[in-house]
């Protein structure tokens, strides 16, 4: 697989979560699509969404309800795409979008590996292959970006660094779409810092390419420790996203 297939199977995945045409990713100005989650689309959206800004780095693509679509499609044409998703401009959005009861909701940039860069990086703990069956008694708050206890049946895929029989860090990946298996990584306090994120973070990638499938990386553009993981697991940034749902869901969030 290479590079490019890599990012061709990404935009063909966020064209069905959007439902819109891949080549909409490509081009110079803005594309807005009707709303909805598409019916083969990433497993963890949920309604109501009302809408979903995503951007490869040359324009944004929006999936927008009717009611919304004015609101958005002005906000695309005043400013350059790459300051939509940040500060001052998303202000001028968000005091829109209030008054119609919405409100900006998730915010992260995603990463695909560059085949040139993912190999198993080492550490100094002992890694293992895990698969569902391991999976059991490890549901608990500290595995929570690994594994995900209200979808268990997509976590299809761990690695484990250990400790002697003490399990320091895991990452583990869910099949959130046909194509794509997202890697989420957690380390116990005591030994961060020590490389194991970017060796379970790299190995982890590896084999899920190795299986046929695109492994992709999640993480918040201001959370710098997680951004540094998986750079150094050989991974880059491939693509933003913001979505808006009902202010209500978004308060209670906060709560």
């Amino acid at each position: 697989m290479t590079n490019q297939e890599i990012l061709e199977i990404a935009m063909e995945q966020s064209a069905a979560d959007l439902n819109c045409r891949a080549g909409d990713f490509l081009k110079n100005e803005p594309v807005v699509v009707g709303g909805g989650i598409g019916p083969g689309a990433k497993s963890y959206y949920q309604e109501p969404i009302s809408a979903n800004l995503v951007s490869y780095g040359n324009n944004i693509v929006a999936s927008v309800k009717d009611e919304y679509r004015e609101t958005i499609e002005e906000y695309l044409h005043k400013f350059t795409f790459y300051h939509c998703f940040e500060t001052p401009n998303i202000h001028w959005l968000e005091e829109r979008l209030r008054k119609k009861g919405q409100s900006i909701c998730f915010m992260a940039e995603y990463y695909l590996p560059d085949i040139n860069k993912v190999k198993p990086l080492s550490c100094e703990y002992s890694l293992k292959i895990l698969y569902q069956e391991d999976f059991a008694e490890l549901y608990r708050p500290q595995w929570s970006n690994a594994l995900c206890k209200d979808r268990k049946h997509l976590d299809v895929l761990g690695i484990g660094a250990y400790d002697g029989e003490k399990l320091a860090g895991l990452a583990g990946c869910s099949a959130d779409c046909d194509k794509m298996w997202q890697i989420g990584i957690d380390v116990l306090p005591e030994y961060r810092r020590k490389g194991i994120a970017s060796a379970l973070t790299s190995r982890l990638g590896a084999e899920i390419l190795e299986r046929g499938k695109v492994p992709f990386y999640c993480s918040a553009w201001s959370n710098i420790r997680s951004v540094r993981n998986g750079i150094k697991s050989g991974f880059i940034p491939a693509w933003a996203e913001m979505t808006i749902k009902p202010l209500e869901i978004v308060q209670n969030m906060n709560k």
